[in-house]
């Protein structure tokens, strides 16, 4: 895969601080919402986001495609693809809960090569891009050794919602595991590239979901695919698998798979 140009991380620094001072100045505000054909909601906030990161990728990187969860597609083809989700945990906003967060992911033609998510009330920002490693707030993190479930700490996002009819599939991990990390919420990758935590699994994914998550563990040092244990592309189904140690990823997926 190809190093990210150092021009396109800076690049996604600067949408990142676009979309969270945004959001922070939206925080605390009265938001209009709305519910979407699948249920979801959406705000006033979700869609200004979006159109300012748009906006600042037309202006400087004109020839680049933008994926966006609340617009669509546009230039999809091109050689460079920005994939943005402007507020992911839009119900958790609009609760007042700081686990909500923007997801800002780079792909080089169709291999994604960058990703940046932050929660901007806290202001914790990881950035992971090929060649560059991953960044926690300025400081590089790594995955920590972890080679089976029964030590592990693992992340169900979604258990109870987006991910409920894998009831069955991800109950005996829970089971099995030492300890389970209870926040919904993204920000969970962000732990496991950090070494806080061992493992997620999870389905109910979208590109924008997880295309940034995927960059931030992969150049964190760890391992990530869907449940067939296939890399993440631009055209993944919606299952996810990601863990900090190769031999953890494989007893998941393999328990996964019977």
């Amino acid at each position: 895969m190809a190093h990210c140009p150092p021009d396109l991380v800076t690049f996604a620094h600067a949408l990142g601080d676009i979309a969270c001072d945004l959001l922070r100045r939206f925080a605390r505000e009265t938001v209009t919402v709305e519910t979407k054909g699948d249920g979801s909601p959406v705000t006033n906030v979700d869609r200004a986001v979006e159109t300012a990161l748009r906006d600042a990728i037309r202006r400087v990187h004109p020839g680049h495609g933008v994926i966006g969860e609340e617009f669509g597609r546009d230039r999809a083809d091109a050689e460079f693809v920005w994939i943005v989700d402007p507020l992911d945990g839009t119900r958790e906003f609009i609760q007042g809960l700081p686990l909500f967060g923007t997801l800002i992911a780079l792909a080089h033609r169709g291999e994604i090569v960058l990703g940046l998510a932050e929660q901007p009330l806290t202001r914790d920002r990881w950035v992971g891009a090929e060649g560059h490693g991953t960044l926690w707030n300025g400081t590089p993190v790594s995955v920590r050794p972890c080679a089976a479930l029964a030590d592990a700490v693992i992340s169900t996002t979604g258990y109870d919602s987006f991910a409920a009819h894998r009831y069955d599939a991800l109950r005996p991990l829970r089971a099995d595991a030492r300890g389970i990390s209870n926040g919904d919420t993204w920000m969970v990758f962000g732990l496991l590239a950090a070494g806080r935590i061992d493992a997620v699994a999870s389905d109910g994914f979208y590109l924008h979901d997880y295309a940034a998550l995927d960059a931030i563990v992969r150049n964190a040092g760890g391992t990530v695919t869907d449940w067939a244990g296939e890399r993440l592309t631009l055209a993944s189904d919606r299952s996810i698998l990601a863990a900090g140690d190769a031999r953890l990823h494989a007893e998941i997926l393999a328990r996964l798979a019977a």
